[in-house]
């Protein structure tokens, strides 16, 4: 089995985790803990995982619910359960006990791998749900399976209503891993490291489904820490990195410099998940000499949908750039595609995109055009060159006064000043104009800077109207498992500020 530039990867997570276990070499390093795990050791243990399991009874395609920080076992967890044929149903460690209740429920698991440390929570939240040991060895012949088998189970923020469960087969979930690879060219000499919850669609798909089908190293760590973040990298021998739009702004406003053979390694740093500010860039390249290239992804996509070209192709700052495996479209308010540099709203097709929403046939349907094109709810344009460009999220537009406002530019607007750290602008119901903008952000320490001054700024660079009325000044903005603000949660969190 070899991995091609035209087509996706055929077969299963099994297969290719065999492919790769017979190549040898290195597949995971864990820097924090100085343990490494070969592709050959990885598919023992899962081979045993899944044998396991499957001698519990456990259905092919039946749910088995994973509560695992970053780390050795959560690596192992979810290449036994992909491995023996069962759908691994990540479960978001700091979504807060209802959500992670409904999760489990819906879910219907009957099994959950637990971490020692969650393991308070799960015994608070989970009803009728056994946590299994994985040092058993029951030997159990396992379960055939095919690319169009449920291969993973994971839960949207559902910041505007009950969660979703978007269901990936095993083909969809390699192709993910696909639209990574190649799109950043990644061989078997990479190794990205990884500091993003692999519960999350970004870590699992882009850093852990990236390394399967390239068959390079991932370095792994717990999580993010802006102190640690270069030494990890330089003790990973990282050549690229994947983070999101507020983990760039921290290490910007850091006072930790990578080595000079630290950034000659790293041949890239990837951004996804939300845009990333113009501003915090340019900033970033200009300080620490790594390209940064922004991409876009989302949950029902096994992450990345498109990416901007390695250096030294064409890299458009503010536009997450082009198709990398599948297609990419605007269309209209009654879905017909529109020409280059007409606003609607963003559109995708192609092997990387979901199954279906789990239990929920009615959202399924409303997701999918008669085409097959999954509709992301995020607007944008495209240009004359095929670049995208996403102006807003329909969910999240401010329409004050009848005018429609994207957050994005005023987030932009207050980034223009270097002591801002995070920035997030929303909408607060208006007797006046229906919706005013209001906004908040996360200021450096020592900074003389103010919400009045921060108004100003905004006011000078998109004009009093789109300014907003009010800066809310925070210690942190609320955020989700891959470190995207949460604008939603932010409306509720000031609205008696």
């Amino acid at each position: 089995m070899k991995l091609h530039d035209d087509r996706p990867p055929e077969g299963t997570v099994r297969d290719w985790l065999n492919v790769r276990a017979d190549a040898g070499g290195t597949a995971f390093r864990f820097p924090v803990t100085g343990e490494t795990l070969s592709w050959a050791e990885l598919r023992d243990h899962a081979a045993r995982i899944a044998a396991h399991l499957t001698a519990q009874g456990i259905s092919k395609g039946e749910s088995v619910a994973l509560l695992n920080p970053n780390g050795r076992d959560a690596v192992l967890s979810v290449y036994g359960v992909l491995y023996g044929g069962f759908r691994a149903t990540m479960i978001n460690l700091i979504a807060g006990n209802d959500a992670i209740a409904y999760a489990l429920e819906h879910s219907e698991a009957r099994f959950a791998v637990v971490d020692n440390g969650a393991r308070a929570l799960f015994m608070d939240v989970a009803h009728g749900i056994t946590p299994l040991d994985l040092e058993g060895s029951d030997p159990a012949p396992l379960h055939a399976i095919g690319p169009d088998d449920a291969a993973l189970l994971m839960y949207t923020s559902g910041t505007t209503g009950r969660p979703k469960g978007v269901v990936h087969s095993h083909a969809s979930l390699l192709a993910g891993g696909w639209t990574t690879a190649i799109a950043h060219a990644l061989t078997p000499r990479d190794c990205g490291l990884c500091v993003l919850p692999i519960y999350h669609i970004n870590g699992l798909c882009v850093s852990v489904m990236g390394g399967l089908v390239s068959g390079g190293t991932v370095a792994m760590v717990p999580k993010f820490s802006a102190s640690q973040f270069w030494t990890q990298a330089q003790a990973a021998q990282a050549t690229w990195f994947s983070v999101v739009p507020t983990i760039i702004s921290h290490l910007l406003h850091s006072t930790e410099d990578p080595t000079d053979a630290t950034r000659r390694r790293l041949r890239f740093g990837r951004s996804a998940s939300s845009p990333l500010a113009p501003d915090v860039q340019t900033a970033f390249e200009a300080r620490f000499d790594v390209p940064i290239v922004e991409t876009m992804g989302l949950t029902e996509t096994a992450a990345q949908i498109l990416s901007n070209p390695l250096p030294p192709g064409t890299r458009k700052i503010g536009s997450p750039g082009v198709a990398y495996g599948n297609e990419a479209c605007i269309m209209s308010a009654d879905l017909e595609p529109l020409p280059a540099e007409k606003e609607g709203e963003i559109c995708v097709r192609g092997p990387n995109v979901m199954r279906e929403y789990f239990k929920n046939p009615q959202a399924t349907l409303d997701t999918f055009t008669p085409e097959g094109w999954l509709r992301t709810g995020d607007l944008g344009r495209i240009d004359a060159d095929g670049y995208l460009f996403v102006t807003g999220r329909l969910k999240e537009l401010i329409i004050k006064g009848g005018e429609n406002i994207a957050p994005r530019e005023i987030d932009e607007a207050l980034y223009s000043h270097a002591d801002v750290i995070e920035a997030a602008a929303f909408a607060r119901p208006c007797d006046s104009y229906g919706e005013r903008v209001e906004a908040a952000v996360k200021i450096k320490k020592g900074s003389a800077l103010t919400a009045h001054d921060l108004v100003e700024i905004c006011c000078q660079k998109i004009g009093a109207f789109k300014a907003p009325d009010v800066v809310h000044v925070l210690d942190d903005l609320p955020k989700g498992p891959s470190g995207k603000i949460q604008r939603l949660k932010i409306a509720e969190l000031t609205r008696n500020a």
